[in-house]
């Protein structure tokens, strides 16, 4: 899957946390994905928590978090 298609999943509804970014249209937050996993949560354990959640979703986030943080564009 290319990063075109997985920044696809993250999605802004202005109902949703105030419009923050999140997945597939989900209440969960692309900060929250991030933060759980710089806690030391395993990508297993977060899928096995959120049973909609695919593996490419938690690729989204950190393509996501990637495009933030490049200072070239």
């Amino acid at each position: 899957m290319t990063e075109y298609e997985l920044l696809q999943r993250i999605t802004f509804d202005p109902a949703i946390f105030g419009g923050k970014p999140i997945i597939r249209g989900h209440r969960l937050a692309v900060e929250h994905v991030i933060g759980m996993l710089a806690a030391g949560d395993d990508i297993e354990s977060i899928l096995e928590g959120y049973p909609w959640l695919e593996r490419e979703d938690i690729q989204a986030c950190f393509a996501y978090a990637r495009q933030l943080l490049d200072t070239t564009r």
